[in-house]
């Protein structure tokens, strides 16, 4: 069926009054028809993820119940034991987030599947959390994570507690599939389920509880940190204010404010635009306050407090953005230190990265006996070794990717912006008692270890032609493999599209240089663009930013050819 006959079906068939009104504004808009209509959304390893709207390519209570109801279907198939186990479901502060929870709280229970749900919004890692410690089969979270407003997302997790693997996303593609969103969708009305005692609305014993693992992660404690340390946190109005306030109060910092402008809830993120604290630009409120009381550190959280980002001051006392690579070297480096100095590093210890974050990580962990791991992208594979590696003996210390995310408990898994914050938090505190700031610490690291320079540049094409383009792009880099790069020869190429070793296949390329740099490229696999990671290693910080321009101009011209 086409895109247009597809429209005139929703048209007949719609009887919500928001997706009535918003299929009326498009009918005489044929492009924009096309792009809502000529494909379904798909569901995948990351869930749903697109634009809020009318249209089987949108976020909608259509699509959404479609979803539901396939996955409800799928926890069906596995019996009655896992319909008792039951789903738990959380969500973001977006637009229609709170709606399309209780709406699939609705269909689960009208699938006789258990339910529990928070009574409002909550951070990701506690939705992750809550999986295993409720031992329910599945978890739902409604959220677009750091996506700009006009998106909303549906994650989905399994009974390990990570987001579902590739094999069960599958199946569960193959039950959504067959559902038809017009007569196959089971509802019901989420208050009268709470009634019923079909969906149990979880209490704050539960947040505290969540909160008492991530503080139990500290690696210094009391007199070890100075307490005082200037620190200014925004969540940019999601879900991240009441944890990240809690544990700031719970481990005794005295000298912190959370940036008022951004510390309620907004679903149009207003303050901030974009709220990617990825993005420097997501940080101008917080430089403001930290300027103000002479800040150390600022910090912030995405919507969905998974994500964490920091700028630190340096020797002129200017605030300096740290890339997620950066963050993670200080994270490694804090972990590794502290565990070394307690005498408690683990004979077999473990971490573990993505395929496309920085390789000076690796070399601090084997300075210290401990394995780096590298995954695909995505903490359903990060967070997803840990059961391989409690089978092969090794103890996991920490898990990250250079898109800000970082998992320090094997017991949430999932990227945690919270435990993330208060790591941080607590190393710049402990430096600080020792007369040194984040600053030098990460001179320190790049002194002993190597310097690397980092960037990770994108480009977004959206719509039909922008993924037709990106397609373009990664066929021609395939077969246009270039034997130098910025004047440096190849020396590796690495094609993940077959899959590599023990790496399942993904649309990535990985190419290393003679001197030791390395870039990737690959497809995102939530929004639309094409993503690149530059790394050039050098003898000082200087040389490096000179030689991943190089590197990154020539690939950078070369992707842009293609029209």
């Amino acid at each position: 069926m086409g895109s247009k006959l597809k429209y005139e079906e929703w048209v007949k068939n719609v009887s919500d009054e928001y997706l009535k009104n918003d299929l009326l504004k498009i009918q005489d808009d044929d492009n924009e028809i096309e792009e809502r209509f000529y494909k379904n959304l798909s569901f995948g390893t990351a869930g749903l993820r697109g634009k809020i709207g009318a249209g089987t390519n949108r976020m909608n209570i259509l699509t959404v119940g479609k979803a539901t109801q396939g996955i409800a279907d799928f926890i069906v198939s596995h019996g009655s034991e896992a319909m008792e186990k039951g789903v738990v479901i959380a969500h973001d502060p977006r637009h229609f987030s709170r709606e399309f929870c209780e709406l699939a709280a609705g269909i689960f229970a009208a699938n006789n599947i258990k339910v529990y749900a928070f009574p409002s919004l909550r951070a990701t890692p506690e939705l992750a959390y809550m999986v295993r410690r409720l031992k329910t089969v599945c978890g739902i979270n409604i959220t677009a994570s750091h996506n700009p407003r006009e998106y909303n997302g549906y994650k989905a997790y399994w009974e390990d507690g990570c987001q579902v693997s590739t094999e069960i996303a599958e199946s569960m593609t193959e039950c959504i599939e067959k559902v038809d969103i017009w007569n196959d969708i089971k509802t019901s009305d989420f208050d009268m389920q709470v009634k019923a005692g079909k969906v149990t609305i979880l209490g704050e014993e539960y947040d505290k509880e969540y909160l008492k693992l991530v503080e139990d992660l500290a690696i210094h404690e009391g007199d070890e940190l100075d307490l005082t340390i200037p620190l200014v946190y925004t969540p940019l109005n999601g879900c991240g204010y009441l944890p990240f306030k809690q544990m700031l109060i719970d481990r005794g910092f005295k000298n912190w404010k959370i940036v008022e402008e951004q510390k309620d809830p907004d679903p149009d993120f207003s303050t901030v635009g974009y709220p990617n604290p990825e993005d420097p630009k997501a940080f101008k409120l917080s430089e403001e306050y930290g300027k103000k009381m002479g800040a150390e550190l600022l910090m912030a959280t995405d919507p969905d407090a998974d994500r964490f980002a920091i700028e630190i001051r340096d020797d002129s006392g200017n605030y300096i953005p740290l890339n997620g690579n950066q963050t993670g070297y200080l994270l490694v480096n804090y972990i590794l230190e502290g565990h070394k100095s307690a005498d408690t590093l683990p004979k077999k210890g473990a971490m573990v990265k993505s395929i496309v974050t920085s390789t000076l990580s690796t070399i601090m962990a084997e300075a210290y006996g401990v394995k780096m791991f590298e995954t695909l992208t995505g903490f359903k594979n990060i967070s997803g070794k840990i059961p391989y590696l409690k089978e092969h003996g090794y103890t996991y210390l920490f898990g990250y990717e250079e898109s800000v995310g970082y998992a320090a408990s094997e017991k949430i898994r999932d990227k945690d912006g919270i435990s993330a914050g208060m790591l941080v938090a607590e190393a710049a505190a402990y430096y600080r008692k020792q007369g040194k700031t984040l600053w030098d610490v990460l001179q320190e690291i790049y002194k002993k270890y190597g310097y690397f320079s980092e960037e990770e540049p994108n480009i977004v094409l959206d719509g039909i032609e922008g993924a037709k383009r990106i397609d373009r792009m990664m066929k021609f880099f395939r077969e246009n493999i270039p034997s130098e790069v910025g004047g440096i020869k190849v020396s590796k190429v690495i094609d993940y599209i077959d899959g590599y070793e023990d790496i399942p296949k993904q649309n990535a390329i990985r190419i290393f240089l003679e001197n030791g740099s390395w870039f990737a490229i690959r497809p995102s696999g939530t929004e639309p663009k094409i993503k690149f990671y530059f790394y050039a290693t050098a003898e000082n910080g200087e040389e490096a930013k000179t030689i991943n321009g190089a590197i990154k101009k020539d690939i950078m011209d070369r992707i842009y050819s293609v029209e």
